[in-house]
């Protein structure tokens, strides 16, 4: 059995150096066609109703930020239920955001804050 190298010389290793440079070039370029300041989905920022306005303090959050801001309000009011970590017992500031439900799970906060945010148009 030959070895590549006898039977190709050292082309080969040229070939495949290459080879690794164009797709480490592709992999670059995809990446840059991407702008960094550019926030879609859940990270874009969208005016809110009223009462998220009030709640966050700002006109416009993104979902994202939303959803942080009601973890760091329950976290530091000690909200979160003791006997069942995935339930939230709302006080009368997360009642005007949660349509003035009691208490809330975790994976309805998303659902419930949707309605807050305004359709573009």
């Amino acid at each position: 059995m030959a070895s590549t190298a006898g039977v190709f010389g050292n082309r080969c290793r040229a070939l495949m150096a290459a080879a690794k440079t164009s797709v480490a070039s592709t992999t670059a370029g995809s990446a840059a066609a991407k702008t960094p300041g550019r926030r879609n989905g859940i990270l874009k920022k969208q005016p809110v109703s009223p009462a998220l306005r009030q709640f966050v303090g700002a006109p416009e959050t993104s979902r994202n930020d939303a959803v942080r801001k009601v973890w760091d309000y329950v976290k530091s009011k000690n909200l979160q239920n003791p006997n069942n970590k995935k339930e939230i017992c709302c006080d009368e500031k997360l009642k005007t955001i949660f349509e003035g439900k009691e208490k809330v799970g975790f994976t309805e906060i998303a659902k419930l804050l949707s309605k807050h945010f305004q359709k573009a148009a």
